[in-house]
């Protein structure tokens, strides 16, 4: 019983969705690149950059959560993280910009590429406009994936300082508290849903899972808007 119940929480169940979308993330020349120190300066340049603009809107995101959420205790959770997320623009973000030599206003004045748009466009309109565990189901996997990945490439290393940082950032243990508590919350709410309300928390959180591959895939390619 209590085997059959650890297969049915809801974030069992949400990864045994994605599974394949977290392969294709490791294998992605982005992530390798992190770990072996070939990936292209100016692609984690570009990267950094419009990670610092999703960041923002990703913080706008949470406080809906914030607001929506079941309980005072998520609610200051999410309160928390909103400005969290802040914080590490503000630090892990602002060193990686010391070292390019770009300023705040520059980073603030670039455009977000299409694929950071179309993200956050959709992270907010599921926040503003699904239930809430469809806004939590589309915030997790910034959280979960990139903990994974951290975790991952913290075991192989990286021979580039820089990339080194940020790999001792998501695969560290103070980042690795702050996605537990979600996925704690994650089951707690999900014991509570019905059929139809698990199937919608699952597409969100599949779709913005390939989002997380297809961010890194626009720092890669450095992607720009065709017209």
């Amino acid at each position: 019983m209590v085997l059959a119940t650890m297969k049915n929480r809801l974030s069992r169940v949400l990864w045994d969705e994605i599974e394949d979308v977290y392969e294709r993330i490791l294998e992605h020349p982005f992530i390798d690149g992190l770990s072996t120190g070939s990936l292209d300066g100016d692609a984690f340049r570009f990267y950094v950059v419009q990670d610092a603009l999703y960041l923002g809107e990703y913080a706008r995101a949470l406080s809906i959560c914030a607001a929506r959420a079941p309980h005072e205790e998520a609610t200051r959770m999410f309160c928390e993280h909103a400005a969290g997320a802040i914080a590490v623009e503000q630090q892990l973000h602002e060193s990686f910009f010391a070292e390019f030599g770009l300023s705040k206003e520059q980073v603030r004045a670039t455009e977000m590429a299409p694929v950071n748009l179309a993200y956050t466009s959709y992270l907010l309109a599921v926040a503003y406009s699904g239930s809430f565990a469809e806004a939590l189901g589309a915030v997790l996997p910034c959280y979960w994936i990139y903990w994974e990945v951290g975790k991952t490439l913290l075991e192989r290393g990286s021979p580039d300082p820089l990339y080194r940082k940020w790999i001792e950032t998501y695969g560290g243990e103070e980042f690795a508290g702050i996605v537990k508590e979600v996925l704690a919350l994650t089951d707690e709410i999900g014991e509570g849903l019905s059929a139809n309300e698990r199937s919608n928390a699952i597409e969100r959180f599949r779709t913005t899972a390939r989002f997380e591959w297809m961010f890194w895939d626009m720092g890669y390619r450095r992607e720009a808007w065709p017209v």
